[in-house]
């Protein structure tokens, strides 16, 4: 993502779902409403972790998705209670874990972000993903945008690629060290994805490329899911 703070409306605009080939901007391919299904079965594991570290700044958390989601309109929803969630302060350089809970992108260094709150919600929302799917995201970063998909698809799998070694590496072991078991990452191109486990359920882009590489589209299943900020 770019670093700076986007204008909620604007940015919608600029999310794209492609469903069988199909361009759609800021909505879904899917004609059922999961906001009107019951709490999504594996938000009650992220809920019993055994790491402390997720009762940490809980409060802060509630109050980001209040400001973030509830209080502008945006629905209750499996994705939204992932968020409150998640612990974004431990996904971040601890010289910026004071603005953690702040609806803006930060720097996690090689020029990269962690992604808006926002951005990583409605991203997550128009994939619409189920339990057992198997996603393929391009740009791990930080990990925290995988750990929400993560939340959502336990025990499907998220495999996750990175440009950079070091952010690579790095979001690995934090991944693993607050249990997120099904999540993979490799260091490699993003525009190559990564075929070994094709296809995939759902795919999304946590960059801003001219265009979807046609090996990602090549690598989801018929009446997949593809999301990007292009």
């Amino acid at each position: 993502m770019i670093t700076m703070t986007y204008n909620w409306p604007y940015l919608l605009s600029l999310l794209v779902l492609i469903v069988l080939g199909v361009v759609l901007t800021g909505s879904s391919g899917k004609q059922t409403d999961k906001n009107a299904q019951a709490p999504h079965p594996a938000l009650q594991d992220s809920l019993e972790r055994s790491n402390p570290r997720f009762n940490e700044r809980r409060e802060e958390r509630h109050r980001m998705v209040e400001e973030a989601f509830l209080n502008q309109g945006i629905p209750d929803s499996a994705t939204v209670e992932a968020m409150r969630n998640v612990p974004r302060h431990l996904f971040m350089p601890a010289r910026f874990s004071d603005m953690a809970y702040r609806n803006r992108p930060m720097p996690i260094g090689h020029q990269q972000t962690i992604s808006q709150p926002t951005i990583v919600g409605k991203m997550t929302e128009l994939l619409e993903l189920d339990s057992n799917d198997k996603v393929l995201e391009i740009g791990t970063g930080c990990g925290y945008h995988a750990a929400v998909t993560a939340t959502l698809v336990d025990p499907g799998t998220v495999y996750s690629v990175e440009y950079h070694a070091s952010l690579a590496e790095a979001a690995e072991r934090r991944l693993a060290d607050l249990g997120y078991d099904n999540v993979s990452i490799r260091r490699g191109d993003g525009h190559e994805g990564w075929p070994e486990f094709a296809p995939y359920d759902a795919a999304y882009l946590t960059c801003a490329p001219s265009s979807v590489p046609n090996a990602i589209v090549e690598q989801v299943r018929p009446g997949g899911r593809i999301v990007a900020p292009v």
